[in-house]
């Protein structure tokens, strides 16, 4: 089975757009028959975030991971010309999982009562591509873990764009953090005090520098609907 990630941008994306996307949008993507859908929308919920970076223009509002068992079939083509009628442009994107902490299950349809923050890295040119995994996957993980309150990780490799003129991205991260966090430093951080948080901001910052994830970054701040898990019966 493969993973497609697909990115919809937007530049006038508001609450019914959102509500449309992970409703009647929803259910047709559903109709195709993906083993797994989710859905993730910049909703009302998490639109105002104390954290957020923006490099496309338009921004990306909402994205959508596809499970399917040909990224290059017919359901996948189909997904693709139904999700462009909904934005101003789509990218869609084979990746390879990782999941280090596998988000906690939710009913199907229902939202993750999280911040699901998602991330575009790219690659800097000065790294080779084995240099900048090992620093993103073997030294950063466990970094990432300790100093943020997330309790859901998940590192996409990109393997291939699938759509024509995708912009470039050599990642997708997925991270669940508390509700807090939205508006708050300390929470996004885990942070016990002031001390406490300079000392992970820190600590974070220097991990990221070290595979260039301190530039060049899209953050989107989105609510998580799973419609369909590829790893449960019924349940997300």
């Amino acid at each position: 089975m493969e993973k497609v990630i697909v990115l919809l941008r937007r530049a006038d994306a508001d609450d019914a757009w959102c509500e449309r996307l992970r409703g009647p949008v929803a259910d047709e993507l559903l109709e195709l028959g993906f083993p797994g859908v989710t859905v993730n929308v910049r909703d009302a919920e998490v639109r105002d975030p104390v954290i957020t970076l923006t490099v496309l223009d338009p921004p990306v509002m909402a994205l959508v991971n596809l499970w399917t068992q040909q990224s290059y079939g017919e359901d996948v083509q189909a997904a693709l010309a139904l999700l462009a009628k909904e934005c101003d442009d789509v990218a869609a994107y084979l990746v390879t999982e990782s999941a280090p902490l596998p988000p906690p299950r939710t009913e199907p349809g229902e939202r993750a009562d999280a911040l699901a923050n998602v991330a575009l890295l790219r690659r800097p040119a000065e790294l080779d591509e084995q240099t900048w995994l090992d620093r993103w996957h073997l030294d950063h993980t466990p970094v990432a873990i300790e100093t943020q309150s997330t309790f859901g990780y998940v590192q996409n490799a990109v393997v291939r764009a699938l759509t024509p003129d995708a912009p470039v991205v050599a990642a997708v991260v997925e991270e669940l953090f508390p509700m807090a966090a939205v508006g708050d430093l300390a929470a996004f951080f885990g942070a016990a005090d002031d001390a406490d948080l300079q000392s992970r901001m820190e600590r974070m910052m220097a991990s990221i520098a070290r595979f260039g994830a301190d530039r060049d970054v899209d953050t989107i701040p989105t609510s998580r609907y799973v419609l369909r898990s590829p790893f449960t019966d019924g349940a997300a």
